[in-house]
């Protein structure tokens, strides 16, 4: 199929979208005035469903609705225009699975102590994930995708399984059978329409993409629908893929993983194309199936009351700093996008965007709260909700960063801190230590390591010392009593 053949085939879905939130609008204008005039959300006897979305590896600016005016994305852009979009969403460790274990828990890493690949959920633990305590209240449970948490899945812990452990495969039926993005939506809706009568939903959905295929030399496998989308465009390259910007690091980081990756994917101007694209035309096809399963929704009426959240896992450099993957504390690795779409808000909410920092630990204790759960004591993230209600009193004006896998000496650990305007974080195996700090407000691109600056040694020392606040507080804390940030300076 060509490009222009999807591009219609997502218009005429697109069109047939509108005109099914169209009929329905009258229904949610009532929804919306009679929780607007209760004060809160709808009661626990009438829960919504929830679908979770995650993809893999995309950044926050890699979708239309966060202003990239290459990709093509409609159908997330939609979701955008009728939720709430959140511009500031973090990771608090940028790697897959001890990110997944952050949303799945609502706790930092240094609270669930996931931190390499092989290691799993306690029982104890995964009984206070977000899918087994809605499972626990009576909803239908259903996980399809990359599980990413440990080598055992946890098939009985959920009525419905489509996961899978490790990375999986793009086309795990050979290149001439189904793309797995297509195989996952297919997954999906096999799942909807196998919800038993009467039953809540939550269908988590953990896309592959647009992640690369490791060890296969082409890295971003696209299906053939994709091929020739973007052709016809130039991917600006980033100011901050010039070599100035990677000679500045240490030897530790010049032979990481990060610059080995960055050799096979973005090392010559036709390489960075090439990868670039493809990585978008990854994101395009999550986009479709996102828009496949908005159209099911419409069409069987239960869009009226579900609940979709769309995330990624982390980041992703494209060159920028020299670097390809994730994992420094860089806006590229950390900076992912969020979208709460909850169709029983206020009118006033649909198109919101919010500034204000969130997490990904903040996602658990989110998913809870929209179902009329309490989240449990040991989540250490905030409910978004006030939020998207337009009710941002008391919110994080600081949050830790950790990062502690090494993958066998070729990822430096690091560890740091973020207020609204500033970001400092270090690599503690290097010798001497080197440390990164930037005035986000003058240098949102972070060109300028201020670390060395004679003027901002008070301000590095200070935040020095905030990493080491942040540090003691997650190692002294048991879970048995709620979690409370450290008291922040003003920073």
């Amino acid at each position: 199929m060509s490009a222009t053949a999807l591009q219609k085939i997502d218009v005429g879905l697109f069109t047939q979208l509108e005109y099914y939130e169209t009929v329905m609008l009258s229904r949610r204008n009532f929804l919306s005035a009679a929780a607007a005039a209760a004060g809160r959300l709808s009661a626990q006897n009438d829960r919504p469903n929830i679908l979770f979305l995650l993809t893999d590896d995309q950044r926050w600016d890699a979708l239309g609705c966060m202003g990239n005016r290459i990709i093509q994305t409609p159908h997330i852009d939609r979701l955008s225009e009728r939720g709430v979009t959140f511009t500031n969403q973090f990771v608090t460790t940028s790697i897959c699975m001890t990110s997944r274990a952050c949303i799945f828990t609502g706790q930092y890493a240094r609270a669930h102590g996931i931190h390499d690949f092989a290691k799993p959920f306690t029982e104890e633990q995964f009984s206070r994930t977000y899918p087994a305590l809605l499972r626990a209240a009576g909803y239908h449970t259903g996980f399809i995708g990359k599980y990413g948490v440990g080598n055992a899945m946890p098939e009985s812990k959920f009525d419905y399984w489509a996961g899978f452990p490790g990375q999986g495969h793009y086309f795990p039926q050979g290149e001439n059978g189904k793309h797995l993005t297509e195989i996952m939506g297919d997954q999906a809706l096999q799942f909807l329409n196998a919800v038993p009568d009467g039953k809540r939903f939550c269908l988590s959905i953990s896309f592959k993409a647009p992640h690369v295929q490791d060890q296969d030399p082409r890295q971003f496998l696209h299906s053939r629908a994709t091929a020739d989308l973007y052709s016809d465009v130039t991917i600006p390259v980033p100011r901050t893929a010039s070599p100035k910007y990677t000679e500045i690091f240490p030897p530790e980081m010049q032979r990481s993983e990060n610059r080995r990756r960055w050799a096979v994917r973005f090392a010559t101007p036709q390489l960075y194309q090439a990868s670039v694209k493809s990585y978008y035309r990854l994101i395009t096809e999550v986009d479709t199936v996102v828009g496949r399963l908005r159209e099911h929704l419409a069409r069987t009426g239960a869009d009226r009351n579900t609940v979709i959240v769309f995330t990624a896992d982390n980041g992703f450099y494209l060159s920028e700093h020299g670097f390809a993957g994730k994992w420094f504390m860089h806006e590229e690795s950390i900076r992912v996008p969020l979208i709460v779409y909850d169709p029983r808000l206020p009118n006033a909410s649909a198109g919101a965007r919010r500034t204000q920092m969130t997490l990904n630990i903040d996602l658990a204790p989110t998913v809870l709260t929209a179902a009329g759960l309490t989240p449990p004591v040991p989540m250490q993230g905030r409910n978004l909700y006030p939020l998207c209600e337009g009710n941002p009193k008391n919110w994080r004006s600081e949050w830790f960063y950790e990062h502690l896998f090494n993958n066998n000496g070729w990822i430096p650990p690091s560890e740091g801190v973020r207020s609204e305007r500033w970001k400092y974080f270090r690599y503690p195996g290097t010798t001497p230590l080197f440390e990164e700090i930037y005035d986000l407000q003058a240098d949102p691109r972070e060109e300028r390591n201020l670390a060395k600056s004679p003027q901002h040694a008070a301000q590095l020392d200070k935040l020095s010392k905030r990493v080491g606040i942040w540090r003691q507080s997650l190692d002294a804390w048991n879970g048995a009593t709620a979690w409370r940030d450290p008291a922040v300076e003003s920073i």
